[in-house]
């Protein structure tokens, strides 16, 4: 072997590919087959040989190159990065009749006949932290978190170190462009040598492996990551071209071909049955298992019925998370408190002993409201159960009443607010007790602000509750537009403690970058009772700018005017929704503080998921039965191309869609002139919308829709 302080350049070139896809084979052996074919000195003298050529041509550094491997220089801050399409999260199912109810909304939505069965692919849940992963021409160009589903950070670097995730891909039938999904997590033995050395090193420990595997990945310097030996799954994709076809397990097959890691759990499932038979002996076997899980993951296995599904809210209709029993353990409830909530909302709260639940160290458990207290009799003093469902939110599950101490007294739940003093009112049918004291209540104010910042409203990095609250308390913000004018207190921040030049210009760089949020999070932010992401979404998909949606809110005030029927038909939008909404409009303290918000941080107008479609911004109405679909899959996809589904005819409607048996709906359409599609005008009107690929059949049996469809309604 020629000596690297002899070889040429073209021969340095050569020999640095030649390493590349010998390291690579290496790693795959070892990491992916488990039978490695060279000792590890020989593997560690490859690696050498590699940095030592690199070291003399720096300039011939590959993309693919091994070095990446062990990390590089430390970055000042992780870059965003907008995923192609959306990083979903996934429904929670906790029983396994919520599981059969699962299959049987597939059913619905797609109109399935009894003689079809719905296939079911079936993994382990990985309590890891989820990634995704860019190819181009094979070549892995960037990987990022997930973020708030839309929104991740560039951590490129840090996943490059990972030895189970392809620097190129191999085999045969590589896509052009290729997003994969998976989920980077940390062995539990790897976590014990972790958190042991940390101790010898006075550092604090990690929680669990989850956290311990966030925190790695999320490191400004990648030379640390590599060392905390972190490991990958791949389970899905985003982005693909040319799109997939076949099936999900087809597709995890490819991505094995391909150099990934999928995990040796996953199974295909002929029927609901095979599905909760599989989690029952995954849950029996977990404590087993290196890794930490969950739960299990089904999965709508054909891709064309996936294509179909689509999503709903931020979680796709074709899956769905079966979580395992939440851990439990017993405490004591030392206070109950009262916590307002943005809407005014009094909820109480237990103050624990502090105990360890699933790992975490619990303190505080929600109990929901005054029924729930009553039901339960839980009284301060008491021995209750807690747990935390989904292994997330601690609850109290039950009080151990033999453990009661003696003169314990009922707890009385309060009729006033304890932050302003205000009159909390219960609502016929709620259970939730309110403060009535609205913006005036200092703890709805500040609630308000926090949820605006949130992740899923204006998502302002590194102004978070701590932040909010100190700025609130010395007077620097009281309302949302006050944010963006924060920067004019530049001295009295650097004069509160914990700020300093660097921390307070980053602030003000992100909030200077959220200045301009499209117009869903925009009235998401606002903090309207009964308005979460999925309403907003459909509002802002309804009335497409601003100011037609300040317009359209103002004008319903008038319940019996066209503004208030529009809003009341628009599909997805329910009748609470709808007063809350006119409500918030009707106060004159909110319409101020909007319209002072809307001058300066003016949100940008609806953009429709699939662009120029023959439906973009279209109003149609479906009535009577469909054959090639079912009415909720029609509507869904109507959305999915940027359609507004409304529930009666107007003369704002564009178009009806009339299946057979169509009444009332197509008279009054003639007689407002409105065009009228049958189903076989509707399905040749949205053939290839938005992919390109034809709609050229009728269930049962395979059906070519787009492979991004991604329909908001809230119900199916």
């Amino acid at each position: 072997m020629t000596g690297v302080d002899r070889l040429t350049r073209e021969q340095a070139a050569a020999e640095l590919a030649r390493l590349a896809a010998e390291i690579a084979r290496h790693d795959r052996l070892y990491h992916h087959d488990d039978r490695p074919e060279i000792s590890d000195g020989d593997y560690d003298a490859l690696g050498r040989r590699n940095h030592a050529i690199e070291t003399r041509f720096p300039d011939l550094l590959r993309a693919d190159s091994p070095s990446h491997r062990v990390g590089a220089a430390p970055s000042e801050a992780f870059d965003k990065v907008t995923h192609g399409r959306p990083m979903l999260s996934l429904g929670n199912a906790f029983e396994g009749d919520e599981i059969r109810e699962f299959v049987v909304r597939v059913r619905r939505f797609l109109g399935l006949g009894d003689d079809l069965t719905v296939d079911l692919v079936a993994e382990p849940k990985i309590d890891g932290l989820s990634a995704s992963l860019r190819y181009e021409s094979g070549q892995f160009i960037q990987g990022a978190t997930r973020g708030d589903g839309r929104v991740g950070e560039d951590i490129t670097l840090n996943l490059r170190t990972l030895r189970d995730i392809p620097l190129r891909l191999s085999g045969d039938e590589l896509p052009d462009l290729l997003e994969v999904r998976g989920e980077v997590y940390m062995a539990k033995g790897d976590f014990e040598t972790l958190n042991a050395q940390r101790l010898a090193d006075g550092e604090p420990p990690f929680a669990n492996p989850r956290n311990a595997a966030a925190g790695s990945l999320r490191l400004l310097d990648s030379k640390i990551t590599a060392s905390r030996n972190l490991h990958f799954f791949a389970y899905a994709w985003g982005e693909v071209t040319p799109p997939p076809s076949g099936s999900h397990w087809d597709m995890l097959e490819r991505f094995e071909r391909w150099g990934f890691i999928i995990n040796p759990l996953t199974r295909r499932c002929a029927d609901v049955d095979q599905a909760l038979a599989f989690y029952d002996e995954l849950a029996a076997a977990r404590a087993e298992l290196p890794y930490d899980i969950d739960g299990v993951v089904y999965k709508v296995d054909a891709l064309d019925w996936q294509d179909r599904l689509g999503m709903v809210a931020r979680a796709p209709r074709w899956a769905i998370a079966h979580k395992f029993p939440a851990e439990q353990a017993r405490t004591r409830i030392l206070a109950i408190e009262i916590q307002v909530g943005r809407t005014g909302a009094l909820t109480p709260v237990a103050r624990l002993q502090p105990v360890t639940v699933g790992g975490v160290v619990v303190s505080n458990a929600t109990l929901h409201n005054e029924d729930e207290i009553r039901r339960k009799d839980v009284r301060v003093g008491d021995t209750v159960v807690v747990q935390r469902a989904g292994d997330v939110i601690p609850q109290v599950v039950e009080v151990v009443l033999d453990k009661r101490p003696g003169g314990s007294v009922e707890y009385v739940f309060p009729r006033q607010c304890p932050v302003c003093g205000s009159t909390a009112e219960r609502e016929d049918g709620e259970a939730v007790w309110r403060c009535t004291g609205g913006l005036l209540c200092e703890a709805q104010a500040v609630e308000r602000l926090r949820h605006f910042v949130s992740r899923d409203a204006f998502d302002i990095e590194g102004l978070g509750e701590k932040q909010i609250e100190e700025f609130w308390r010395a007077g620097l913000i009281k309302e949302a537009a006050d944010i963006f004018s924060l920067e004019a207190h530049r001295a009295a921040i650097l004069e509160s403690s914990g700020w300093r030049e660097t921390s307070v210009n980053n602030l003000f760089q992100a909030i200077e970058a959220r200045r301009h949020v499209s117009l869903e999070r925009f009235i998401h932010a606002l903090g309207i009772r009964h308005v979460g992401e999925t309403t907003a979404r459909l509002l802002a998909g309804f009335y497409g700018t601003w100011e037609k949606f300040l317009e359209g809110a103002r004008a319903a005030q008038d319940r019996e005017g066209d503004a208030y029927v529009a809003l009341k038909e628009v599909d997805g939008i329910g009748p609470k929704m709808v007063e809350t909404l006119v409500d918030f409009f009707t106060d004159a303290e909110a319409i101020a503080m909007v319209t002072a918000l809307a001058e300066v941080a003016p949100p940008e107008d609806f953009e429709a998921p699939r662009g120029e479609t023959p439906l973009a911004d279209k109003t149609i109405v479906f009535t009577g039965s469909m054959e090639a679909m079912t009415r909720a899959e029609a509507k869904a996809r109507a959305k999915s191309l940027g359609a507004k589904v409304a529930g009666s005819i107007s003369k704002k409607t564009d178009y009806l869609v009339a299946g057979g048996g169509a009444g009332s709906k197509a008279a009054k359409a003639r007689d407002l002139g409105v065009t009228t599609l049958d189903e076989a005008e509707w399905l040749a009107m949205i053939a290839g919308a938005g992919d390109g690929r034809p709609l050229d059949r009728v269930l049962p049996g395979p059906c070519p829709f787009g492979t991004a469809a991604a329909p908001t309604g809230p119900s199916w």
